[in-house]
Order: C-alpha cells, then sequence, then structure tokens
C-alpha cells in the first residue's frame, strides 16, 4: 500500500540511516532538505548551507535523489513568531514542539502526498506508532498512537506530543526500535562514517551557538525592573529584560549568602520574583492549569472525570504519576501531580503518557505555586 515515501534528510545521522534503511525495504525514497531558516550567523554563511551539503552527501552515498522545499515564510509565522510573542508576555516557549506540529507534521506532510503526490513520509525521530515502523500494521478503521522509542534516553515522542493524526497515520519511524548507538555504527558500516561522527545538534535551531540573551536582544526591546525577594518584597537586585529568564533560572545576584532563582516573572509591573535558596518552598509546585489539550488519539477524558497517567514538561525529566481533571471551563485541564516538581514554567507543555503510549499534550498556563505567589507579592505591596 505505501510504496513512494518522502523522508526528511536534516544532513545528521538519524535521518540519513532513516534513509538508508527505507531503500533496503525497497520502498522509492527521496530525500527532502527543508529550509525553515535562512538567517547569516556570525560569519556572514546561513547556517543552513552546511547542513544541505551534508543531506546531499547523505544522498548521493546512498543513491537516492535530494530536493530541497522552503519552509521559511511558514516557520516564521508558525513558530518564530509565536515564540517572539510568549517571550515577551513573560512565558517560556518550546518551539520544537510547534515546529514538529506546524512544519514537518502539518506543511511537509501536506507537500509530500498532496503535492508530490507520494503516499507516506518518513522521520529519523527516535519514536515508534500501533502501525509499526514501515505502516505495516496499518489499518485505515483504526487510529494510530504514537508510542515511546526502544531507546528510552533518546525517546523524541515529548516533542511529536502535538502533532495530528492525520499526519501520524501516514509516518514512518524506521529508528523506532533501534538505539542511537545501533545507528552510528549502522552509519559507519554503510560508509556514512562522515555523519555518524558529526556532533549532534542541540538546542532551538534558529539560535544555534549563539547566546541566547544576545539572540533575544536582536528581536525583543530591553526593558529594565527589578529583582524582588518573593518573601520580603525588598527589591535584591535590576534585570535587562524578563524575557531573558526563565522559572527556576539562578540570577547570579551579588552581595548574597545564598543563590536567588526565578520564582515567577509579572508582566504588569516588569518584576521578576526571585526566590532565596533552590529548595525554596516558591519554586515547587504539584498542580498544574493548562490551555486546551492536543489529544494524538480520541480524548481520553471523553467519557471520564479523571484520567491517571504520568506527566513530564522535560524531555529529559522522569515521569511522574498525576491525575488530569476537565478545567472548570472545559477547555483547559489541571494536573495534580503525586510528588512537587520544581520551576513548572508557563509556556512549557504537560506532555502525558499512559504505559508507553503518548495522550498528548497542553500548554502550562500557570502553577498553583505561582498564583501563591503573585498573591503573597501583592500582600507584600498593600
Amino acid at each position: 500500500m505505501f510504496r513512494k515515501v518522502i523522508v526528511g534528510v536534516s544532513g545528521g545521522v538519524d535521518s540519513a540511516v532513516s534513509a538508508y534503511l527505507l531503500k533496503e525495504k525497497g520502498f522509492s525514497v527521496l530525500g527532502v532538505f527543508m529550509r525553515n531558516w535562512d538567517e547569516l550567523d556570525e560569519t556572514g554563511r546561513c547556517s543552513g548551507e552546511k547542513e544541505l551539503a551534508d543531506a546531499t552527501y547523505v544522498c548521493n552515498k546512498i543513491g537516492i535523489d535530494l530536493v530541497e522545499v522552503n519552509f521559511v515564510k511558514e516557520y516564521w509565522n508558525n513558530v518564530f513568531s509565536n515564540f517572539l510573542e510568549d517571550y515577551q508576555n513573560g512565558l517560556t516557549p518550546n518551539p520544537d514542539i510547534l515546529c514538529n506540529r506546524h512544519i514537518k507534521f502539518d506543511h511537509f506532510y501536506k507537500h509530500a502526498v498532496e503535492k508530490l503526490d507520494f503516499d507516506a513520509i518518513a522521520m529519523g525521530h527516535y519514536a515508534r506508532t500501533s502501525f509499526g515502523p514501515y505502516l505495516e500494521n496499518y489499518n485505515k478503521n483504526e487510529e494510530v498512537r504514537l508510542l515511546q522509542a526502544k531507546d528510552s534516553f533518546k525517546d523524541q515522542t515529548f516533542f511529536l506530543s502535538g502533532i495530528q493524526q492525520e499526519a501520524l497515520r501516514k509516518t514512518m519511524f524506521p529508528l523506532g526500535e533501534l538505539t542511537k548507538s545501533e545507528v552510528k555504527d549502522m552509519a559507519k558500516k554503510i560508509g556514512l562514517r562522515r555523519v555518524a561522527l558529526k556532533k549532534e545538534s542541540t538546542g532551538i535551531c534558529f539560535i544555534g551557538n549563539r547566546n541566547f540573551k544576545n539572540f533575544i536582544k536582536e528581536y525583543i526591546h530591553s526593558k529594565p525592573g527589578d529583582f524582588i525577594d518573593i518573601d520580603t518584597g525588598k527589591v535584591v537586585g535590576q534585570h535587562e529584560g524578563f524575557h531573558q529568564w526563565t522559572v527556576g533560572q539562578r540570577c547570579r545576584l551579588h552581595s548574597f549568602l545564598r543563590p536567588y532563582f526565578v520564582a515567577a516573572k509579572d508582566a504588569e509591573t516588569n518584576s521578576i520574583l526571585v526566590a532565596n535558596g533552590t529548595d525554596n518552598p516558591a519554586l515547587f509546585s504539584n498542580v498544574i492549569y493548562t490551555q486546551q489539550p492536543s489529544w494524538i488519539s480520541t480524548n481520553p477524558l471523553k467519557d471520564f472525570n479523571h484520567l491517571r497517567c504520568k506527566f513530564r514538561f522535560q524531555h529529559t525529566k522522569p515521569l511522574v504519576d498525576c491525575t488530569v481533571e476537565k478545567a472548570s471551563d472545559k477547555t483547559g485541564l489541571i494536573v495534580t501531580l503525586d510528588k512537587p516538581l520544581r520551576a513548572l514554567t508557563p509556556g512549557q507543555y504537560a506532555v502525558l503518557y499512559r504505559e508507553d503510549e503518548c495522550l498528548g499534550s497542553a500548554r502550562i498556563i500557570t502553577s498553583e505555586q505561582m498564583q501563591n505567589n503573585f498573591k503573597q507579592f501583592a500582600k507584600i505591596q498593600m
């Protein structure tokens, strides 16, 4: 049923091995390089050119064609503009989740199946689905489920938690049953040593190796304000703009015996509320309030008042048991954790799991402790 497959080739080892495995399985494979960001770096060179050169090298080695597609405009409108707006409003966004939802598994997917008339897409993500790595278990009458990868350390379902059924139903993840070390070893054996030894890219793609504070200053005007001790209400320092800070971050204020950490950001007063000590109760919460969730399959709360599952808001952190309920507005969620976590951050995502299935995600609005922090701040100010 699925013979013609487009694979997203980024110039890295994961997409390279995915393309190789697809061709070995007998699929008709076309490599597509997505250009999502084209700003020049400090050397005056577009950083995407190096990735395109590596993608070309990979496809030549494997023996498949490579074409380039430009989603710069779509990336700016759907990802980067939201990223800037969130930071201006005191939130800390996750552009990787937005990129997967809007670019790779929407614009790219539609380009592949509608414009290029291919049967499916494939990605180098470490993830699995209930339809199998090559859609061998595809059933048009069933919903597809997103499952964690065999390599739990590299599992990327966290970043895929916002994608929709339509695209996931026709997506292959050839690396879902492999570990990262197995992928690198395979790349070396098939003559792709150049990408196998390549340093793995981390962080936000459009920032690259640049300092985040310097980068964000290029797009958001800095507005100085005060660091205020959440317990005493006293000003303990000044900041250059709260878009440069995130909840839980150490402030490195001088002349204090114990370090201060960001507990909350007040957009109205342009103040950053800070807590003294890494274990300060103002930094911990076990109740989270979210926006409307994006469920990958059928809404698990459709016929129930609550849901027992697992939660994480950072992909490297362990899963935490929780109870999920519908918020009073009937759109958002209330997530109650079995144990409190530190620095639950507005703008980040509550990603929910049941056993090895990723159920979906919802953006965090606030936490119960953060609401208490603002109440305490208002009380002190009176």
